[in-house]
Parts: C-alpha cells; structure tokens; sequence
C-alpha cells in the first residue's frame, strides 16, 4: 500500500489544496482512494503576492524568483501538515505531486512571444521539508510538442471516471472552466477536453469589488440580481467563446484587468452584474459543449462553482436533456478532485509512462509529464 499526496493551487488563489491519497493495485490497474483532503488558505499579504505576480503592470522578476521559493516553502509544510493529521510521516510517502502556481500562461504564440507557460513553487524545497520525491511541472513537456499544456487533468479523468452506460464530461468550474469529455466505453483516444470560458473568476472579481467579499457563497447575490441581456450579449460575443477546440484561457483574458474594463462600461445593481455574470459562465459551458451532447449525458461539475446552486440551476436550464450533478453525487469529491488528479499523473511519470491526452492539448505525440526531484 502507498500513499501519495497531490498539490494545487488554481486560478481562484484561494490556497494550497492538499490530498492524502492512497494507492493499491488491483490487477494491472492502479486504485486510487482519497484518505484525506484539506485546503491551506493563503494570507492576505501572500495573495497580493501572487495577485501582484500576476499582473502584466504590477508583476516584476524579482517578485517571482522570491515567490518561487516562498510557495516551495507552503506547499513543503502542506504536505507535512496533511500527512501530520494522519499519523504518518511525509517521508512515508512514496512522492508528492506539484502542480505549482501557474503565474502566466499562453498557449499559442502572441506577437513577439512564444507558446509558453510558467507555474512556480520550488520543487527543492518541497523535497527538502517533506523529505520525499517530488513530481511537478507537468505543462511544460506537452507544450515541447506542440501542445496547449492544458487540459492538464483529462488521462485522470479517464481513469476514474469513465462510464460504460452513458457518456461523462467532467466540468471543472475553478476560476476558468474546462470540461472533459469521456465516451461512453471510451479509449483514451476518444477523449475531448477544452476550456469552455471563465468560471468563478468574474463572479469573484465582482464579489470582492462590490461586497469585499471572496466568493458568492451559494450563489445568493446571483439569485437576487436580474439579468442584463446588453451585457450578457457582450460578454457571448468575447472572442473566445467562438473558438473551437483546443482551447484554453485563463487570467489573461478574463482576469482583474477585464472586469475592471467591464466596470467602466456598463452601470447597473451589484446583484445585477454578478447575476449576468454567472449566466454568462453557464451560457459559456452550454455553447462549448452543445455539439457534443447525446441523449445519455452525465454533466459531472467540479471544482469550487458546484457549490454555487444558481449557477447549477442555470446549468440544467441551459442544459435541460443533461444530467447535471456534482461530484458528490457519485460518491466523490469536489473540492480534491484536481489534487487527486496530480497524483494520478505523478504515478504516471514515476512508472515513466506518458500522461497528455493529444486530443485534448493538440500535442502531436503522447508524452511522459513532468520533472522529478528526489529527495
């Protein structure tokens, strides 16, 4: 029996999530249990850190190069402090996988710059304070080959999720939103996977300008507001919503920048904005995925939006031949899913098995993800 723990932190900045998860074969095939789960929320001051590192205005290289050492040094005490509260000793686990803070990210080459990604998080100094192997950076190789570097998550998805009765697509509301795609009876091969558009990124940026607050807990502003049909227009017509897949998208499009833009353009009632705006995320996951529904679709919604019920109620409004449930629904769990994917994928690279889905990133080969630091 080996245990491994699996680390992100998304595009929501909300902290460090952390999941104990166990490893058992049975057969040829790798079992993965979730023992445990937890989130480490950033400070403020480690927030506008990375908030500032972020921004194209605020950003700086020395910023970065500490903030690179200082998330290595969280994620270390997150593996020790999840491991603690099992009983068990970091340097029990057979490796932990990082997926690092991404900092920027540019899938197809933009003027004078090239396709690139970068996410930050020392893997030394995990290594160091957990006393284990490290597996992380796991964009960069499919990028090598001429891939998005994202979906990152879908070989996980298939693994455990796929479904010999109905057709799954596994929907990731983060900060941005991307779905998976998983046949029914499908091979790897078969798999599609893309960003379908923001999630709770303009939801929060909304949520924090108007009410200081993080997150619409619930969904209770959006149930209040009404629907402005000018914006929401405005908001479907973004470039990339009519993009066909590979797609992928992130701060850069829908981040602090555009909804400060947003804010200068249109007046109307807080609830109002964050009403459309949920819509508009709804609208967004309708449309990408309209030309891949069957009559046999399971909508599985992930990450922090399935706990938003207004935007799970205009999901199955937009949605009405699908059915749309959470992970929890399946025995599962919401919040751990995509630490719980990286373990999966550092298993791979660990076995020196290849782990992107090229149908998913548009990579012209399957490769093994990822860069290994041993303790």
């Amino acid at each position: 029996m080996n245990y491994a723990v699996g680390l992100m932190s998304g595009t929501s900045l909300d902290g460090i999530d952390a999941a104990l998860v166990k490893m058992h074969n049975e057969g040829d095939k790798v079992n993965y249990q979730l023992v445990d789960f937890c989130t480490l929320p950033f400070t403020d001051e480690m927030k506008k850190k990375i908030t500032d590192s972020l921004s194209v205005v605020h950003s700086n290289v020395e910023l970065i190069c500490s903030l690179n050492f200082e998330l290595g040094q969280l994620f270390g005490e997150a593996v020790v402090e999840i491991c603690q509260r099992n009983k068990m000793t970091s340097s029990e686990l057979s490796f932990v996988a990082s997926h690092g803070q991404t900092i920027y990210h540019q899938p197809v080459p933009k003027g004078p710059f090239v396709a690139s990604t970068l996410q930050i998080g020392e893997s030394s100094l995990i290594a160091e304070i957990a006393q284990t192997t490290v597996v992380s950076d796991f964009r960069y190789r499919d990028m090598a080959v001429g891939g998005q570097g994202a979906p990152i998550v879908p070989y996980s998805e298939y693994l455990l999720y796929k479904s010999d009765t109905s057709q799954r697509i596994l929907q990731n509301i983060g900060g941005i939103s991307n779905a998976t795609i998983v046949p029914r009876q499908a091979e790897l091969q078969d798999l599609l996977a893309f960003d379908t558009g923001p999630g709770n990124m303009i939801i929060d940026e909304l949520c924090r300008h108007f009410y200081q607050k993080e997150y619409d807990a619930n969904g209770d502003y959006a149930k209040l507001g009404q629907i402005n049909e000018e914006l929401l227009e405005a908001l479907m017509g973004h470039p990339f919503i009519e993009k066909t897949g590979p797609k992928t998208t992130g701060r850069e499009d829908f981040g602090e920048q555009f909804v400060a833009e947003l804010l200068g353009s249109y007046e109307m009632p807080a609830n109002d904005w964050i009403a459309t705006a949920t819509l508009f995320t709804a609208k967004a996951i309708a449309k990408a995925l309209a030309p891949y529904l069957t009559e046999q679709t399971e909508l599985v919604v992930g990450g922090g939006g399935s706990y938003n019920q207004t935007l799970l109620t205009m999901l199955r409004v937009e949605m009405p031949k699908v059915t749309v449930m959470i992970q929890e629904d399946l025995g599962l769990s919401s919040e751990a899913k995509e630490a719980i994917a990286m373990v999966v994928l550092g298993q791979q690279t660990i076995n020196k098995k290849p782990s992107n889905v090229p149908s998913a990133t548009g990579a012209s080969k399957a490769v093994i993800l990822g860069k290994v630091t041993y303790y």
